[in-house]
């Protein structure tokens, strides 16, 4: 398992999978809770893991060479 996820993109996936979690605890002012904002849990372990199986099929990095 390779590291195919850049920096700039795991920043990004890291703040959408947060906002993604807070929705579905409702920590967000005026909007509703939702179970559907439990799929935050996928982009934070992507980021975590810094590997994105979606990228791998599609043959894809946003790793740089210095990653």
């Amino acid at each position: 398992m390779t590291t195919n996820v850049g920096s700039i993109d795991r920043i990004l996936r890291i703040i959408v999978g947060a906002g993604l979690i807070a929705w579905a605890l409702g920590y967000l002012p005026g909007i509703a809770p939702s179970q559907w904002g439990w799929i935050g849990v996928v982009p934070l372990l992507t980021a975590v893991l810094g590997y994105c199986p979606a990228y791998s099929i599609f043959g894809m990095s946003t790793c740089s060479r210095r990653d």
